[in-house]
């Protein structure tokens, strides 16, 4: 019985990483493709019992929701606060329908296919329920069978009412997470709609038309023309760049000639006075008693003094 309790321990041991691998290695499931229905008994759980832990096969299932449109860091981190509310989750995602976000908030800048995809690409996510629910029934989370709702605990009114999860709260299902501050979907639109030329102009010149991008005909022309000027003023300032550094690369080397003809002009005067100085070999030549005529001649400056021929001896007569 023992060696067949460690081989029993070993295979969960194993099995385990295989079932939490499966989401780091493949998109999340769509809840309507999956074969796991969660036909199985499903008792309800407190949030203190979640808390403290239930077993490898029995995790929490734990439901967030949202429209995630220009899915960002914000939308990752709520997720991952539902995912790690609990020690054994399993992280049910619902992205609402075009249809259904349209009629209620407003226009996306994505799809719904596209909001669909992003989700499923999300570590964090266990599954995907496509089209889901503006407001969660009975029916929805016993189908689905949710223990918890994730959500940020600040109200949400929406579709007539002051918060459309009240009676979540009510019921004992919400568990907070908490916002990102400095991002959300709202804000990356608002940077668009700011620097809307910029991203226009960005776009044409990466091949994209006018007709796509809904630009008029004079401010397509407008976008090329700035574009043309940046690219002149940046091929004027790495002119100035290359300028600077052939300049300063002249200096440096007239600093190098200058230092190494000091160095070779303190040479040649120490060279000088020690051939022509009053003890150098010219002087001494022309002193020497044997010296021949013509060594004379080329040392004849300055008189050597002993009364030796000096080059008055060699005067032409008058």
């Amino acid at each position: 019985m023992v060696g067949s309790k460690k081989h029993s321990t070993e295979e969960e041991t194993q099995e385990t990483p295989r079932f939490q691998q499966k989401t780091l290695t493949a998109p999340a499931p769509f809840a309507d493709e999956t074969s796991c229905q969660c036909q199985a008994p499903h008792e309800k759980l407190t949030i203190a019992q979640a808390r403290r832990g239930t077993p490898v096969d029995r995790p929490v299932r734990v439901y967030a929701d949202g429209i995630f449109d220009l899915f960002h860091a914000g939308h990752a981190r709520a997720l991952m606060q539902a995912k790690t509310l609990f020690p054994n989750s399993y992280l049910l995602v619902g992205v609402c329908s075009d249809d259904l976000t349209h009629k209620f908030k407003g226009f996306t800048v994505m799809n719904e296919t596209e909001r669909y995809e992003a989700l499923r690409h999300c570590r964090y996510v266990d599954e995907v329920i496509r089209d889901a629910p503006w407001t969660l029934t009975p029916e929805f989370l016993e189908k689905h069978k949710i223990d918890f709702v994730a959500h940020d605990d600040i109200p949400y009114s929406s579709a007539g009412s002051d918060d459309v999860y009240k009676h979540i709260k009510e019921a004992g299902m919400f568990v907070p997470t908490q916002r990102t501050e400095g991002i959300s979907t709202s804000d990356i639109i608002t940077r668009i709609v700011r620097d809307y030329d910029v991203y226009a102009r960005r776009n044409l010149q990466r091949g994209y038309t006018a007709k796509e991008l809904n630009v008029s005909f004079i401010n397509e022309k407008k976008y090329r023309f700035q574009n043309q000027v940046d690219k002149m003023k940046e091929k004027v300032k790495n002119v100035e760049e290359k300028s600077k550094e052939f300049v300063y690369k002249v200096e440096e080397k007239s600093h190098d000639l200058i230092q190494k003809w000091e160095e070779k002009s303190r040479e040649f005067i120490g060279n000088f006075l020690e051939l022509f100085g009053p003890d150098g070999a010219w002087p001494s030549i022309a002193c020497d008693s044997t010296a021949s005529p013509a060594a004379k001649l080329e040392a004849s400056y300055p008189p050597c003094p002993g009364g030796a021929a000096g080059h008055s001896d060699l005067a032409l007569p008058m």
